[in-house]
């Protein structure tokens, strides 16, 4: 029951801290009237925030490996609830982005922390399914912010808003500190890959490669849906959540059902490279179709927003396995820095593209990337 419950908790972690950045989002269109922003400057306030998970997650993987998941997570979750509050009463842009900032810093130790205690409970025949429901968090946590914190920030306004997010975090800190006990790390055929640290691998390299390249699709969709769809299509902002939480619905089902089709076939990679097509087909007929029936754009970015979430946990299984338990933080620290740097510059390029192009044509671009991250795992196979 032990490993049920490490699971368990490490899924809440990362659903709150999850909920705390799909939130900045969520509340584009809030935090564009409140400070009176641009598009640019939303851009900007989406990936900057980031910036700080990007220099951090590194050497979140690197204190898990050594000081251990729960104190790593227990830590990292108390600042970005503590950076989260203050950002309740920013005043002004510059001091929004500082805080955002240190939220993300400190929030990334989740990463890192709740995969490392994931694996070292369960054996490679469970690896995917387990890691796969960890990996629901990042849907679970963006539904439940898609579908409450608009009703929220209609009922009481932005800072309370802020202020709820910050108490989630802060209880996430406590589970993690609570129940996210270490698990045995070492096998007899870890040895090997022992010797060899996960910063000099290729294989890791090329793994993160692919997987932020494949990432950027789902940046574009979940970060900018929002906006889009009230600004170009009309929508409530509550209608327009209600979109975001269905991809997020989508992407919990596909995490469950890839994690455990890649158990049964102990094939993580050649997964993922099924999903990438799936994705940038839909994602490209979301495209096509931004000036079509809303009942049909709609259908299409559920599908293409859930098919470009499906992927993340087989990914983190194999990179993972690639190493070994024992060199997981530094491997994830590894891989989850190249994400968090598409996650960064993806919002600051994305923004001006369609300032200065149009939204299909954003789209379309975006439909690209799943081919190329599958291009780059398939090398990585041969």
């Amino acid at each position: 029951m032990r490993r049920w419950s490490v699971l368990l908790a490490g899924t809440f972690v990362l659903a709150a801290q999850a909920g705390a950045i799909s939130g900045l989002a969520v509340l584009a269109p809030e935090f564009r009237d409140h400070y009176d922003l641009s598009l640019t400057e939303i851009g900007v306030l989406l990936g900057v925030s980031s910036i700080g998970a990007l220099l951090t997650l590194l050497a979140w993987g690197l204190a898990a490996d050594r000081i251990g998941e729960r104190t790593t997570a227990a830590i990292g979750m108390l600042g970005a609830s503590a950076a989260l509050a203050a950002a309740a009463y920013a005043t002004a842009f510059a001091s929004l982005v500082a805080l955002l900032f240190l939220m993300a810093a400190f929030a990334a130790s989740a990463n890192t922390a709740t995969a490392r205690a994931v694996t070292s409970w369960f054996a490679r025949s469970e690896r995917g399914f387990a890691l796969g429901v960890r990996q629901t968090a990042v849907p679970l946590g963006g539904f439940a912010a898609a579908l409450a914190l608009p009703a929220i920030d209609d009922a009481w306004g932005l800072r309370t808003t802020m202020l709820v997010i910050a108490g989630a975090v802060l209880v996430a800190a406590f589970v993690a500190a609570a129940l996210m006990v270490e698990g045995p790390l070492r096998t007899v055929d870890d040895e090997a890959d022992a010797l060899r640290h996960p910063v000099r691998d290729r294989r890791i390299w090329r793994i993160a490669s692919g997987s932020s390249l494949l990432l950027v699709t789902q940046i574009v969709l979940t970060g900018f849906v929002v906006l889009f769809l009230e600004s170009q299509r009309g929508f409530s902002h509550g209608a327009a959540g209600a979109v975001l939480a269905g991809m997020n619905v989508v992407a919990i089902t596909g995490r469950l059902v890839a994690g455990r089709l890649s158990d049964r076939r102990d094939s993580r990679i050649g997964l993922i490279l099924r999903i990438a097509v799936a994705t940038a087909v839909t994602v490209g007929i979301s495209a096509a179709l931004v000036g079509g029936p809303n009942w049909l754009l709609c259908l299409a970015l559920v599908l293409g927003g859930g098919l470009s979430m499906s992927w993340n946990g087989l990914a983190v299984a194999a990179t993972v396995e690639t190493v070994g338990p024992g060199r997981s933080g530094a491997a994830l620290g590894v891989q989850q820095t190249m994400l968090q740097t598409a996650a960064v510059l993806v919002p600051l390029a994305f923004a001006p593209f369609i300032s200065a192009t149009s939204w299909g044509a954003g789209f379309a671009v975006a439909a690209l990337f799943p081919l190329a991250g599958a291009y780059v795992l398939q090398r990585g196979r041969g």
